[in-house]
Order: structure tokens, then sequence, then C-alpha cells
């Protein structure tokens, strides 16, 4: 296939057969002579400019001349487009065209002729701009053409064909090869190269700290050389295909294409990177003060969790917290000053985008924005912390984790639930840790007895229960309060403090437990649910282990009514 294409500088390969011939434009500066049609078709006189750019006219990819002016009505872009479709006709012949190929004289240009038929036209205007005749160009210009010829029909005769069949066999062979072997080499290159990275290498260090560790050193070098293994990989798969495509004449255009293609987006990429380099360097700058920045606060918002520094009103819980909001804003910051430097951003497609993702980060992240501050409102109000027995709404259990958007919290079932910040926020928080460090937890339990029992017993009973309950701590000791005279028995309400809030449940359960050991063996009814405690006739609800082995239970007592003139006793 032959095009035109703006003039570029010729490329030469090392797997091409020849070296493309740069030739020159050809400009029809005159008009024709008498009885004889302007050159290179044109129905109408006119005069020769060359204001124009030159167009190339091209043969399977290789450049064979050049058009620089226009000519009547005719543009370089037109007239190269003729002589295409005239060099296209000429092929069609075969081989015997070779021996045709000739110039001949006119009065204002010289011809370019096969046999008998046209091909193109050579002027003085033509042979100006090279420094030579335009008898000379010509004579040029028809052996570029001879020779561009012979080799499209060698490459389309036999040992063409045989000969591009093998070139294509010994460079398939050839890529398997370097394929093969590369990939099996790469493995242990970088198997090396971390062992080299072990022995020799030493982390960057800066007044003794590590900057860059010796593990990261090490994968840096691995992931180039995978970056490298890609690259030769590509290489080579463009070499190959270049190889095989030169090797057979209808082909030949595309290895033209794809080298030009490969080596344009390569220019480009390095043409723009180094354009770009000073703006990289104030990226780079900012990164580097970001990074350190962050790094020296990291530390100092560390001793201060750890108690080493000391600000008055600052908890040490606060520490990590603040330090990642002052994360989060710093990175925004550098965001925001960077971003001028990025390349396009001026553009209305980037602007555009940028809108776009604002808008749909708006409009997505309501939740998790109300979340966040409720999270970062939470960490101030220091409601609870990392282990903490809270109840939260309807949930209660042990704190294991909590971040800005999230708390998690473990049941006394061993149950994960997961709640929002904003319903945490909105929530009333127990936290029945934050006392029982200090203070103690007062665990408290309810129990009903008769009023037959003396509340000094009681108190006794209930007491000693609880100074037999593991978790119970002595001091402070545990007191019994009487919470209501009811219609048929006494309440009292145990208290007793605790330093593990973590052990509740089993706790209350010790606790009940001693109580309904202690009252039995004092032989005292528990009213719940609640008894008569004047009674004729029942089983007492003491378990019988805690009862006399000569007990019967007491018979219903009948007693003669005095009469109403009987004198009273006493």
């Amino acid at each position: 296939m032959i095009h035109s294409a703006v003039m570029m500088p010729p490329r030469q390969t090392w797997f091409r057969c020849a070296v493309a011939i740069p030739a020159a434009a050809v400009i029809l500066t005159a008009f024709a002579d008498v009885g004889q049609p302007p050159p290179d078709g044109s129905s109408a006189a006119g005069e020769t400019t060359a204001l124009d750019p030159v167009q190339v006219v091209s043969f399977r990819g290789r450049p064979l001349f050049e058009v620089r002016a226009q000519l009547g009505e005719l543009t370089p872009a037109d007239r190269v487009a003729a002589i295409s479709l005239r060099i296209e006709k000429v092929v069609q012949r075969g081989k015997p065209v070779l021996d045709d190929i000739g110039t001949e004289e006119r009065s204002r240009w010289t011809e370019i002729r096969v046999g008998d038929e046209y091909l193109m036209s050579v002027t003085d205007a033509d042979a100006a701009p090279t420094g030579r005749t335009r008898q000379q160009l010509a004579a040029d210009y028809a052996v570029a053409l001879r020779a561009a010829l012979m080799r499209e029909f060698e490459g389309r005769s036999t040992q063409g064909l045989v000969l591009g069949a093998a070139i294509t066999l010994v460079a398939t062979a050839v890529l398997f090869i370097v394929l093969h072997y590369l990939n099996l080499l790469a493995p242990r290159l970088r198997t090396a190269i971390r062992d080299a990275g072990v022995r020799y290498i030493r982390s960057a260090r800066f007044r003794g700290a590590d900057i860059v560790p010796l593990r990261s050193i090490a994968e840096i070098l691995v992931q180039i050389s995978r970056f490298l293994q890609v690259l030769i990989i590509l290489l080579a798969s463009l070499v190959y295909l270049e190889i095989v495509l030169s090797a057979f004449p209808w082909t030949s255009e595309l290895a033209g294409q794809l080298l030009d293609a490969v080596t344009d987006a390569f220019s480009m990429v390095v043409e723009g990177l180094f354009g770009y380099l000073p703006t990289i360097f104030y990226i780079a700058v900012i990164l580097f003060v970001t990074h350190y920045l962050l790094r020296f606060a990291r530390i100092f918002f560390i001793a201060l969790s750890r108690g080493s520094v000391s600000i008055a009103g600052f908890y040490p819980e606060w520490a990590m917290p603040s330090y990642n909001i002052l994360r989060f804003l710093t990175y925004a910051l550098a965001a925001v000053v960077i971003f001028p430097y990025l390349p396009g951003s001026g553009s209305p497609a980037f602007q555009g985008v940028s809108i776009f993702l604002g808008v749909l980060f708006s409009l997505g992240s309501t939740s998790a924005v109300a979340n966040m501050v409720a999270g970062v409102v939470l960490t101030y109000m220091r409601s609870f912390r990392d282990g903490d027995r809270v109840k939260i709404a309807d949930t209660i259990g042990d704190v294991i984790e909590k971040n800005l958007l999230i708390v998690r919290v473990r049941t006394i079932k061993n149950v994960e639930v997961t709640i929002p910040n904003a319903m945490v926020l909105n929530n009333h928080i127990i936290n029945f840790s934050a006392c029982a460090r200090d203070k103690g937890l007062i665990l408290h339990t309810t129990v009903t007895i008769g009023y037959d029992a003396p509340w000094q017993q009681v108190h006794e009973l209930l007491k000693a229960a609880a100074m037999r309950t593991t978790s119970v701590l002595a001091d402070p000791a545990p007191f019994v309060l009487q919470t209501a005279l009811n219609d048929f028995h006494v309440s009292y309400e145990l208290n007793a403090f605790t330093d593990d809030p973590g052990r509740m449940a089993i706790t209350y359960s010790e606790l009940h437990q001693h109580i309904q050991d202690e009252f039995n063996k004092a032989g005292v009814e528990i009213m719940s649910p609640h008894y008569v405690a004047a009674r004729d006739g029942n089983q007492a609800t003491i378990p019988d282990e805690h009862l006399p082995s000569n007990y019967n239970p007491p018979a219903f007592r009948i007693l003669p009514v005095p009469a109403a003139d009987a004198p009273v006793k006493g």
C-alpha cells in the first residue's frame, strides 16, 4: 500500500534489507507544452507555489519522492495521491517494468516514465532546493523507483518467499530461546538478589533510625528486576514482529508503521518525562517534607501515648487518634499543594473528572462522614477504651476495636457486634470498667426474706455470701440496703465491690450460689416467689439436706375460741 505523509527523517534498522533512499520533492513550476497535458494530471494551467508543507511519496513504508509545491489546483497531497496510484498500476505489470523505467526531457520539466506510461514530472524548481539539476534529480528518482520495485519483485518470487519463511522460523526459534531462558533465569536472579541483600546490603540509617530498611531495599531491587524482565520481553517481541513483517513485501509497510508507532510513543514519553522533570522535582520535595514531617509527628505522639511526654489536659489515649487526624489533614494539604503541578490539571477534562468524583463522594459518603465525625467526638469524649466492658443500647460486651467508622464489641456469648459510631453517639453508653479500675464496680442483687427473720441475721448472711465470692473485694466491704417493706416480705439489696467487670456474669452466678448456701444453712427461707410467713401444714422451702433429720412438716393447729364472757387471762 502506498500512502502520503508529512516528511519525517528516514529510520534505518539492522534487520531491513536495504537503506531507504531519501529523495527530493517534485514541484511543477511551469505550464505544459502546447498540445501536452499539464504535469501530474492537472487539468488547468497555474503557477507553482512552494508554500505548502512537504509531502512524501512512500512505497511499502519507505520514502521515495518529495512533493513540495502546489501546481495549479493540485495540492501537494493531491499530487502525491496521483503518483501513488500510478506506481500501484506499474507494480501490477510485474518484473519486466524494471527495464522500462527511464526519463524523458520536455521543455520545462523532465518526465519519469515506465515505458509509454507517464509517472511524474521534475522541474527546475524541484531541483533548486537540492542543489542539483532537474535531469540529475529525475535520474535519482528513477534509480530509487527501480530499487524499490526490484525489492518488491524479489520478495514476491519463490526464492524471496522461501527466504522470508526461513527468516520467520529462525526469528521464532530465537524468540522462544530468549523467552525460555529469561523465564528460567529471572527467578534465580531474584533469589540471588534477596540473598545478596541479606549478606551485603545495609539499611539506610539516619541517626540510628532506619530510613529505608534492609527488606525494602532488597524488595526494590527485586521489583526492578521484574520490570527489566517485562521490558526485555516487550523489546524481544517488538524485534520479532519487525523482522517477521519485514520478511514479506505485503507486510513490510506494517513493519515500518509498527516501528514508527513505538519509537514515536517512546520519544513522546521521554520528551514528556524530561519536560516534566522540574515539576516532578517540586512534587518530590513536597512528598519528602510531608513524609518526614509525619514521621517526626508520629514519634512525638507515640511518646504522648506511652506517657514519656505529657501535656496538661491531654490524655494519653488521645495521642494516636490525634495523630491520625493530623496525618489526614497533612495529606489533604499536600494533595492541594501538589494538584496544580499534576499534568493536565488545568484541562477541562481533568477538572470535569474532579468535579464528578467530588459529587460522587459527597452523595455516597454521607453516612461515612457522619460516622467519622462521631468517631472523632467519641474519641475526645473518652466514653470507653479498648477492653472496657460496656453496654451500648441493648448490647453488653467488651470493646475489642474502635476506629473512625465503627465500634466492635464482643458479647459474653462470644458474638462480635459491629456498631456504627453515629449509632453509638446517639445512644447512652454504660461503661462498667471506668470506675472499676480505681474505685471498684458495685455488683448488686436483691432477695426477699420474710418478716419473721431478723434483719440483722439477713445482713450477716448476705455479707458472708459476698465474701465467699471469688471476684468480690474485701475492701471496700460489702453492704446491704433494705429497699422495700412489701406485703409479705422485706427486700434486701446486697452490694459488693469488684475490680474485674469482665467476669460480671460469672461473679453474679457465684454470688447467688453462695446466698442460697448461707441462707439454707441458717434455716432462713428466701421468699422469692413470696410465701406467707405464718402458715401451717406446709413443707419448708429449705433443701432437705439442711433440715434436721427428725423434721416433720408442721400440722394445722385447731384452737378453741374462748367464750365472750370468759375471763381474760393475765
